[in-house]
């Protein structure tokens, strides 16, 4: 008989319970070391998280030089799609240019192109992750990333500018104040600057290694602002961090390389200041003015006003040794000196008469473009200007980018300013900018002799992109280069382009008609570009109208088929005494027809019409008219469309469906 050690009562004896013990620590340890296991080498894996090429190719730097005055042309376009991250406000795309090479950072990650040809030379992005900072400094990036949903998990990363090849990872600090607006963090002498959790200390981590090199306090009960639009900048000798401190912000410089502090200085109000710094001059706006600082500290110049630089930073270069500023006229210059605004020894101003026409000239959108001399605060010149969206400084040329190149025309337009005196001259570039779109500010930059431009795009809906377009010198053809080498007597007068019997069929034959002229710097275009038709007062016989009679039809293109949207039969729906007969046909309201510009060739025509469509929220194909067009905006009543080389607009408060009409008159008019 075999002896049991089952105990009476089905209990097991401490061999059985120790060995169940031991079964489940074994089996805990098991699942914590497959945890850890799995968590390492799979969910932070960098294996299948790490996108990342890199390249052997050589580059050489680019010569400080932009493209000669004149049209211009596209050498090469990329885009870059917005990345919307977990976190707000950090959606949109930077750029910079810098030895032979153009940095493109978002959300995505960076990427980085050869600036000659537009080619990708290499890349870094983390599945899962979101940049939201970058920095650059000799011939080192450095890369900012949070985890998405675990804003805790922060990743730092050290990259050979040239090559791509990661030199560094380090984890747990943030970025000293990152700009929501450009991604960018200020970084130096091959030092890029962090800050801890509270935001009250400042380090500086080495680019090489990501090593820490130095470490500082901030004074008092400061702390560095978080989620702002723009509060730091840097360049190579010297870093500039706007302050949250009791009562007003500050700015603070420091030395990069060594965390000295170069100056602090008290701002005008606790809002979050705009930084921007520019090679010894450090300018911050914060709502009150617009303070421009020396390489010291000492104040160089302020524009007063709470509106002085709008939204955003005023646009500023420093040329020849001067800063010059764009800024809105509401912000009256206050100098460093009080013996003059000119001051002594400086050039003085414009006259009043120059200035009161470039008033009249511009209108309302006039801002101004001051140079004041960096050494003495003096103000060099001043005259108005267009609302420049951003400015780029390369030799002896200052590069303004104008949103239009006039209010009633479709290109954006590039200003060449000469440092000296301000004086200028104007070309189109074949972009559409609207400066209004979220994602990326407008931004230049010059060299190699290429002017880059970068600008927000609607497609894809809705997420919208960014473009940036590598422009050079252009053919100079036989018209002013103001017109892109397009002779004046190409254009043709907008209040012509529908005939006698197109009106007649459109029952707008007694409408009165209201020219609108253009001009682009010094070349005023000799007709029309836009025509206004106004309904008469009801019961007033037909006047004599603004414009010219349209004559047995000049516009671009000629054909007698139906208008589309049904055709109706009969004469013009008119009263005797040339009123439109409302009974009969709806009156058509706020019908405008405008020549927004005249290419040299059709491909150009269409390469901006469709620059036109990419800034639009809304866009739909009309084929039925012209040979491109295109429905914007949530209704039918606006209509871009491309006829040969002219781009024409069309648009119509009511009925729905009448600027489809008009615009289809254009290219297939009615016969007598």
């Amino acid at each position: 008989m075999v002896g049991s050690r089952q105990r009476t009562g089905g209990r097991s004896g401490p061999a059985s319970r120790i060995r169940l013990a031991l079964g489940l620590v074994a089996g805990a340890v098991a699942i914590a070391l497959c945890t850890v296991l799995t968590d390492r080498f799979v969910l932070h894996a960098e294996w299948w998280q790490v996108r990342h090429t890199v390249t052997a190719d050589p580059v050489a730097p680019q010569a400080a030089i932009g493209p000669p005055p004149g049209p211009l042309t596209a050498s090469w376009e990329r885009t870059t799609p917005m990345h919307h991250g977990p976190v707000a406000g950090y959606d949109s795309v930077a750029y910079d240019v810098a030895q032979g090479q153009v940095i493109v950072a978002s959300g995505d990650g960076l990427e980085v192109r050869d600036a000659r040809t537009g080619d990708s030379r290499w890349s870094y992005r983390r599945s899962g992750w979101t940049l939201l900072g970058w920095a650059s400094t000799r011939s080192r990036l450095i890369a900012y990333f949070e985890r998405d949903g675990h804003r805790g998990e922060r990743l730092f990363a050290g990259f050979d500018a040239l090559s791509g090849g990661l030199l560094w990872r380090r984890e747990g600090e943030r970025p000293a104040a990152a700009s929501r607006a450009t991604l960018r963090f200020p970084a130096g002498a091959g030092v890029a600057l962090a800050t801890d959790e509270e935001r009250r200390t400042v380090s500086g981590r080495s680019a090489e290694t990501g090593a820490r090199v130095w470490e500082r306090r901030l004074p008092g009960r400061c702390r560095l602002f978080e989620g702002a639009a723009h509060p730091s900048d840097a360049r190579e000798k010297l870093a500039a961090l706007a302050l949250d401190c009791p009562g007003r912000s500050r700015l603070l410089a420091l030395d990069p390389a060594t965390g000295r502090v170069v100056f602090d200085r008290t701002l005008g109000s606790p809002e979050s200041p705009e930084v921007a710094m520019l090679d010894g001059v450090t300018l911050a706006s914060d709502g009150t003015a617009l303070r421009a600082f020396g390489p010291k500290g000492s104040l160089l110049a302020a524009w007063k006003g709470d509106a002085v630089c709008g939204d955003e930073m005023c646009p500023a270069v420093i040329a020849d040794g001067r800063l010059v500023v764009v800024h809105h006229p509401e912000g009256e210059r206050r100098p460093r000196h009080e013996e003059g605004e000119g001051g002594e020894g400086g050039e003085g101003e414009r006259s009043t008469d120059d200035e009161n026409g470039d008033q009249e000239r511009y209108g309302d959108s006039a801002a101004r473009m001051e140079a004041v001399d960096v050494s003495s605060g003096a103000l060099v010149w001043r005259r108005a200007v267009p609302a420049y969206a951003a400015l780029a400084q390369a030799g002896d040329r200052i590069y303004a980018l104008r949103p239009r190149l006039s209010e009633a025309l479709l290109p954006a337009g590039v200003d060449i300013v000469s440092p000296d005196r301000g004086a200028a001259t104007t070309a189109p570039a074949p972009l559409a900018v609207d400066p209004d779109l979220p994602g990326v500010r407008p931004w230049m930059a010059a060299a190699g002799g290429l002017l880059y431009v970068a600008y927000a795009e609607s497609p894809p809906r809705p997420e919208g992109r960014a473009r940036l377009a590598a422009l050079r010198g252009g053919a100079t053809g036989t018209g002013p280069a103001e017109l892109g080498g397009v002779p004046e007597s190409d254009w043709p007068d907008a209040c012509e382009l529908l005939s006698r019997p197109d009106l007649a069929k459109e029952h707008l034959d007694a409408y009165v008609r209201r020219p609108t002229r253009a001009h682009v710097g010094s070349v005023k275009l000799p007709h029309a570009v836009s025509c206004t038709y106004e309904p008469p007062e009801p019961g007033r016989p037909k006047k004599g109208e603004s414009g010219k009679q349209g004559k047995g039809g000049k516009g671009p293109g000629r054909s007698g088929e139906p208008s589309p949207g049904g055709t109706r039969s009969g004469g013009p729906s008119a009263s005797p005494g040339g009123t439109p007969d409302p009974g009969k046909e709806p009156i058509i309201r706020g019908l405008t027809v405008s020549v927004r510009w005249v290419a040299p060739n059709e491909g150009t025509a269409g390469r901006l019409l469709d620059a036109l469509r990419s800034t639009q929220a809304q866009a739909r194909p009309r084929r039925d008219l012209g040979d491109e067009a295109y429905e914007l905006g949530p209704t039918a009543g606006t209509i871009a469309l491309r006829v040969g080389r002219v781009i024409v607009v069309v648009d119509t408060d009511r009925p729905p469906g009448a600027a489809a009409r008009i615009a289809y008159r254009l290219r297939h008019p009615a016969r007598p």
